[in-house]
């Protein structure tokens, strides 16, 4: 009986020697032009957070990834006035607390410039005569 040791050295020599048969081959090499512009935009991104790297992304990356995932501000897109209402939703009803007022102004500067509204960034509503019966009961607003 083999040993577990010698069992994976005649393994090891016999994939050593189907290497060493093998045909030589180059793999395809596809060289693709990267324009700068699109190298200065992925080098502006923070690798840990994702955040786009700009004035006060640090005190956004404080004081808003200290209590949920930076994702939540990259998938979002708001004016000025759009992100306020968030954060103003997030002090009365999740327990976020007051900012200083030049801090809260540069917090919403930087939303609402790196993570402006866009257009067509949603799909439209469907409209409800295209949508399937709802299976739970709902409340007449009668």
């Amino acid at each position: 009986m083999r040993s577990p040791l010698a069992a994976r050295t005649c393994a090891l020599l016999a994939m050593a020697a189907l290497a060493a048969c093998a045909p030589e081959s180059q793999p395809d090499v596809v060289i693709v032009d990267v324009p700068p512009a699109a190298v200065e935009a992925e080098a502006s991104v923070d690798p840990v957070t994702g955040l786009k790297i700009a004035s006060d992304w640090e005190l956004v990356r404080a004081n808003c990834v200290a209590c949920h995932s930076a994702k939540l501000i990259t998938q979002q897109r708001g004016s000025a006035q759009q992100w306020l209402t968030v954060i103003r939703w997030m002090q009365a009803k999740q327990n976020l607390w007051q900012f200083e007022p030049d801090t809260e102004a540069r917090i919403i500067a930087y939303l609402s410039t790196q993570y402006p509204p866009e257009e067509n960034r949603r799909r439209a509503a469907i409209p409800r005569d295209l949508m399937p019966p709802n299976p739970w009961p709902t409340v007449s607003a009668e």
